[in-house]
């Protein structure tokens, strides 16, 4: 069974795109969070290819970075390319 990301893991995606020494919400930071979970999963996934529960998880985290994504694109582009191009995401 796969556990949930370290907190090591989340403090260093948090630090990379909070906008402030406190932010934990914004939608950048949830952005790098899920894209740490995600990348946690699907290493997962490749072991246990029968594991579908995590699987329908996987893609409920990519739709909902998929919708906050479309929500940083939106409402403050800027953020959005600076977003995808620290965590490395394709769009």
């Amino acid at each position: 069974m796969f556990r949930m990301i370290s907190k090591d893991k989340k403090a260093e995606a948090i630090k990379k795109l909070a906008r402030s020494k406190n932010d934990v919400g914004s939608p950048e930071v949830q952005v790098a969070i899920l894209t740490e979970r995600i990348k946690e999963v699907t290493e997962h996934i490749k072991v246990n290819k029968h594991d579908y529960m995590a699987r329908r998880g996987l893609m409920q985290m990519v739709g909902k970075r998929k919708k906050l994504l479309k929500y940083l694109e939106k409402n403050d582009f800027e953020s959005y390319k600076n977003t995808v191009s620290k965590l490395g995401l394709r769009k």
